[in-house]
């Protein structure tokens, strides 16, 4: 369904910089220099967003309410992830209309870069509650801006068969962004005001190699009709009778998702109370280089490897299933090795999934006058987990027995993703 509910616009030029660059079907090769650009915008960004889920919230939920910590951690991410709800398809419209002439992606990628580094700032001096949940909100609308942003560039400019390379490079440099954030936790020692600090300096220089070559068509005032609320709205309303494909592709990765985060969302406090560790934002570290290793390996090796043979539900299936495998050894196997092992697992098959999924996505989208709009709707099944997954392992740890049930309930959730795969069947 068309964001303005009308016929795509007339065609103004077919050259890669014309005005219908912007809406033709990609077949020029992206440039290692532009995926640089690409890579490094997801490693500042994932920086911003796990550096203070994985540590420094839960570090100053103790610092701010410490009978409570699980409780503040699961109210801050969830209303931070309610935001991005709302905020990613927003801004992927917005950007999809934006006719600015340094492109449609990048000045939301600059504006929300520079308005999540101010909320991250601002999280560091807070001391209550209420301003830690409204500022990891602010940090949230900011950084799903550019992420909505950045996500909706590869539709536009990568080919179909690039698309899993791109996206095993995307998903290394997301995880690299992951691992910053565990080093920044690491090295501040408990001080997460500085490790605030830090992650909004990443975020910031990560995104200035892609806006220096962003190759990013202008689109041209008028191409587009004329902005009216009402149909703005009626288009994020993508029918899945009309396009059951896009549907079952936004079920699959909410569901493997909500799998992988509830795996991943006490980590801090898991480590602290039922493994005992001396120093737990070091093993955090420890989980995380292994897991980010695993991650970089599978995702740089699966995606080019779907690139050649033509496959993607194959990839996707076996990787979800690899994925509750790593929560299922979480939950029997509750010691320091064990964690070690499901580290390793879990990074394995969310490298693999996450490089061939996100091609996937690609191939399933309504309309190319629309990339921005449908991607930031698809991104929605990444933020509602966090909505869902806080929510879930609260009840988990503390009505259904605890870290066991909590990682049980994350295997079966996630192979439920991996069985409904098979329903998309315009990609094989």
């Amino acid at each position: 369904m068309s964001l303005s509910n009308t016929p795509a616009p007339p065609d103004h030029g077919t050259g890669p910089d014309g005005p219908a660059g912007a809406f033709a079907e990609p077949t020029r090769k992206v440039t290692p220099r532009w995926v640089t650009g690409l890579v490094l915008v997801n490693v500042g960004i994932n920086a911003a967003f796990f550096g203070p889920i994985n540590i420094f919230i839960g570090q100053q939920a103790i610092s701010i309410d410490e009978p409570s910590k699980e409780a503040v951690l699961s109210l801050a991410t969830a209303c931070g992830a309610a935001v991005s709800l709302v905020a990613n398809p927003l801004f992927g419209a917005l950007s999809d209309r934006t006719t600015s002439r340094f492109g449609r992606r990048a000045p939301w990628v600059l504006a929300g870069a520079v308005l999540a580094a101010i909320a991250l700032l601002a999280m560091s001096g807070a001391t209550t509650v209420a301003l830690l949940v409204a500022f990891w909100c602010l940090m949230q609308l900011g950084a799903n801006a550019a992420y909505a942003a950045i996500t909706a560039a590869v539709p536009d400019r990568v080919p179909v068969l690039q698309r899993g390379k791109v996206g095993g490079l995307a998903a290394m440099g997301q995880t690299l962004g992951i691992l910053t954030g565990a080093v920044f936790g690491a090295v501040v020692s408990g001080n997460f005001m500085v490790g605030y600090w830090l992650c909004a300096g990443a975020l910031l220089l990560s995104v200035l190699p892609y806006l220096v070559h962003r190759n990013d068509p202008v689109l041209p005032k008028g191409v587009l009709p004329r902005f009216r609320l009402a149909p703005f709205l009626r288009g994020f309303w993508i029918s899945p009778r009309l396009y059951p494909d896009f549907a079952w592709a936004g079920l699959t990765r909410f569901l493997v998702n909500v799998g992988n985060q509830l795996t991943i969302v006490y980590l801090l406090f898991f480590l602290r109370d039922i493994l005992e560790l001396e120093d737990p934002p070091a093993g955090v570290l420890v989980l995380t280089g292994i897991y980010a290793v695993m991650v970089m390996i599978t995702a740089v090796i699966a995606g080019p490897w779907s690139d050649r043979v033509g496959r993607r539900k194959p990839f996707v299936i076996g990787s979800s299933a690899i994925i509750a495998i790593a929560a299922l050894i979480m939950a029997f196997f509750p010691v320091w090795p064990g964690a070690l092992a499901g580290a390793a697992v879990l990074g394995i098959g969310f490298g693999a999934y996450v490089a061939v999924d996100y091609a996937l996505l690609t191939q399933v989208l309504p309309l190319a006058l629309d990339r921005g709009k449908d991607m930031g709707i698809i991104n929605v099944a990444n933020s509602l987990p966090q909505v869902v997954a806080p929510t879930l392992a609260l009840i988990a740890v503390t009505y259904w027995g605890g870290y066991r049930s909590l990682f049980l309930a994350a295997a079966v959730i996630g192979l439920l993703g991996a069985v409904f795969v098979v329903k998309i069947k315009g990609v094989r």
